[in-house]
């Protein structure tokens, strides 16, 4: 008998889905294993997609799409506009405001998303915005006014706040260890490898054709990736319930339903035929509500803790201080250039520069961190040091009259200034818990939006309108810079914990990529 009962708890424990006899269950429903995905596989396709999404941000300000207003001098004589700003004969402001239109989508949206990707498989969530991205800059081809491209350029920005919200920290939990900011400097390299491209694919196709139908490639280049997003096996974030598992229910989402059915069951005024018929709709009704409640209520938990993290909060400071910079650089600069130095083609060379400093700096940076062993502590040493020499360097370049020289000294500059972009998104995934990243990146891209780039375009039209000066102007904009790496250098004194590996309730263990193969060879062993 004794030997029976040890036959069986053998059995029960080499099959963990065995009844008491032995016998082979169904096991429990887990998160869908991907057949194709690799980790190396998933990081391409990532990049691909956030290749072209900046693209599209390179491709609107550059001259070749952007354009330029319409000029008139002493004697009367007019120059008619080109490209976007001439057609509908939009001031600076307004030019800005295009820009920062996009920028309104992503931030009402990135929360959002966020939030619901504890109920609604993530990588779904990014096949959605994908396929709103795509009709957002079909729509800005098709525009007719200053208000039909502002809402398409809204419409883009809804769509990319799901990748941007969720992309890394898929890259972050299939990564290897020792290669995390590595990986993350490897997709964050796409941003101004994205820019540059943007900046020569928009000047080349608004100077030979029209500047409408640098919209339409974009449409055509992100389609396969839109039917990639829904026919492909979902993969699941580490910290999360599969979506079909009733572990993704909340805690406070269950006793909130309890107490509601409580109510319903007590409410003995009302009469039977009354409670028959409310049976038929107010359970589906009340349960939607229960849900949007409760999605509400968790929302403004998570942010009390984001709020309440002081490692957070200066993170994300510094980022927003360093993205105000960043962002005008990336709208007026090739318009800067070309006023300051007299610069033929400098779509083509802000785009060079761009994505060759961007390249190495980004790449640098989070191998440079992986090197000294990336910690939240050393990453704000490389993010204050880096950003604050950088700074120093392109303040410097507009100083001089030569082009040359400031084309050496701007490439220097933007080759450390970019290589905060591993390091800081490491610091925004690794300083919260697990499933507080998308939340994380959502409002870490919110804040920098909001108080970064959003104002900074159409705040630096309204100063050069003021000036007249474009080397001012960007001495102005450059100086912000120095705050910013100030910011990250108090960071480096504050008590930090990496919580990348703790676990918080109902949350459940998924298998990284890295280590999905294993798993099903020890799974296929264990049943035979």
């Amino acid at each position: 008998m004794a030997m029976e009962k040890e036959e069986q708890t053998i059995a029960k424990e080499s099959k963990p889905w065995a009844d008491e006899k032995g016998m082979v269950l169904e096991p429990p429903k887990t998160a869908p294993t991907p057949s194709w995905f690799t980790p190396k596989r998933l990081l391409f396709i990532f990049c691909v997609i956030n290749l072209i999404n900046y693209l599209d941000r390179g491709a609107i300000a550059s001259n070749g799409v952007n354009g330029s207003e319409r000029t008139c001098n002493k004697s009367g004589s007019c120059t008619p506009g080109t490209g976007i700003q001439g057609q509908f004969n939009l001031s600076n402001f307004e030019d800005g405001v295009i820009s920062s239109a996009f920028m309104v989508g992503l931030l009402v949206a990135s929360p959002i998303f966020a939030t619901l990707a504890k109920s609604v498989n993530p990588f779904r969530l990014i096949g959605v915005g994908l396929s709103v991205w795509t009709i957002g800059v079909i729509g800005s081809a098709a525009s007719w006014n200053f208000w039909s491209i502002t809402i398409a350029r809204m419409l883009v920005g809804v769509g990319e706040a799901s990748f941007i919200s969720l992309a890394a920290p898929f890259i972050d939990d299939n990564a290897p260890a020792a290669q995390k900011t590595a990986w993350l400097g490897i997709f964050y390299m796409c941003i101004p490898t994205g820019y540059a491209i943007g900046y020569i694919y928009g000047g080349l196709v608004g100077d030979h054709f029209n500047w409408r139908y640098a919209f339409w490639g974009e449409a055509i280049l992100m389609f396969p990736f839109v039917v990639l997003g829904f026919i492909m096996k979902p993969l699941q974030l580490k910290g999360f319930a599969p979506a079909e598992s009733k572990k993704a229910l909340t805690q406070v989402e269950t006793a909130a339903s309890e107490d509601t059915e409580v109510e319903i069951g007590n409410g003995g005024a009302a009469s039977t035929k009354e409670d028959f018929g409310d049976k038929l709709y107010k359970p589906a009704k009340v349960k939607g509500a229960i849900k949007t409640s409760n999605q509400f209520v968790r929302f403004m938990k998570d942010m009390k803790v984001l709020m309440l993290d002081k490692v957070y909060v200066t993170n994300v400071l510094g980022y927003v201080a360093y993205n105000f910079v960043i962002g005008a650089y990336s709208y007026w600069g090739p318009k800067a250039g070309k006023n300051i130095y007299n610069m033929s083609n400098a779509d083509m060379i802000f785009g060079g520069i761009t994505v060759v400093c961007g390249i190495l700096g980004t790449i640098t940076g989070g191998f440079v961190l992986d090197f000294m062993t990336n910690t939240i502590p050393n990453a704000f040493k490389l993010l204050s040091v880096t950003t604050f020499i950088g700074a120093a360097f392109c303040f410097g370049a507009f100083c001089f009259k030569s082009m040359y020289l400031f084309l050496a000294f701007f490439a220097i500059g933007e080759f450390l200034v970019f290589a905060t972009q591993g390091p800081v998104n490491f610091v925004c995934l690794h300083c919260v818990n697990p499933s507080l990243r998308p939340l994380s990146m959502a409002m870490c891209t919110v804040a920098t939006h909001l108080f970064g780039d959003v104002p900074s375009s159409p705040l630096v039209g309204v100063l050069q309108d003021h000036i007249h000066n474009w080397r001012e102007t960007a001495l102005i904009l450059t100086s912000i810079l120095f705050p910013a790496a100030g910011i990250w250098f108090i960071g480096v004194f504050l008590n930090s914990v990496d919580r990348f590996n703790e676990e918080r309730e109902h949350e459940v263990n998924r298998t990284p990529l890295l280590e999905s193969k294993t798993a099903e060879r020890k799974e296929s062993s264990a049943q035979s």
